[in-house]
């Protein structure tokens, strides 16, 4: 693959909590430039990118919900969600009530998810769905899997980034293993390299959440 075709995979994420708006604005303008799928920003920020993007931008806006932990109540997460695409967010990535599901409230995590995926459908925006993978076991990321196809969602994530560990080759191909083919992937979190870029690609990941996208994309290693 070129830099050029991994970069339309590419989710160019900002989300540290020190992040400034001006940090903001050059991360959707090196999106623009190099032709990345999305920007992924934090909700605060959202309006912003949408407006630094411009009116009919082939980048999309992407936020988070419930990030990074996941145990918000669901109308929190219903409301960031409402918020976000009122703000122009097109892509939501939640992160899965980790806690209910480790307790076994299934039903309860499979009815949060499907509420905001019909939601989220209603406003025309995609949901994706974070399981945080480094805290769960391969039979939990089955299960959590069968949870998100049962809710409709539209995308199945790896991680946030702020776990553990980050997204791996073996989480990838178990997901795509164990999902429906229509639902996507998404591999984030520890991505460093065009080699780690490319391998979770081969290996069934639809997208690529980011911060070393540019080193990525040239083929540089970041340090």
């Amino acid at each position: 693959m070129s830099g050029q075709e991994v970069a339309s995979y590419i989710d160019h994420t900002q989300l540290r909590p020190e992040a400034t708006a001006a940090l903001v604005e050059q991360l959707c303008d090196e999106a623009r430039n190099y032709g990345f799928a999305a920007v992924c920003v934090a909700p605060c920020y959202v309006q912003l990118a949408k407006e630094r993007l411009g009116p009919g931008a082939l980048v999309k806006v992407a936020t988070v919900v419930g990030f990074p932990l996941g145990y918000q109540h669901p109308k929190v997460k219903f409301l960031e969600t409402h918020q976000a695409i009122a703000d122009g967010a097109s892509e939501i990535d939640v992160v899965m009530n980790i806690s209910a599901f480790k307790s076994g409230r299934y039903e309860e995590v499979e009815n949060e998810l499907s509420d905001l995926a019909k939601f989220c459908h209603l406003k025309e925006a995609e949901l994706k769905v974070i399981i945080e993978t480094a805290l769960l076991s391969e039979e939990e990321i089955v299960k959590a899997c069968e949870l998100c196809a049962a809710a409709g969602v539209d995308y199945v994530k790896t991680s946030t980034g702020f776990s553990s560990r980050g997204a791996s080759v073996e989480d990838v191909l178990l997901m795509r293993r164990t999902l429906p083919g229509h639902i996507k992937i998404k591999a984030a979190g520890g991505i460093k390299t065009f080699a780690d870029a490319q391998a979770l690609i081969q290996a069934g990941a639809d997208r690529l959440g980011c911060s070393a996208s540019i080193q990525i994309v040239k083929h540089e290693q970041s340090v």
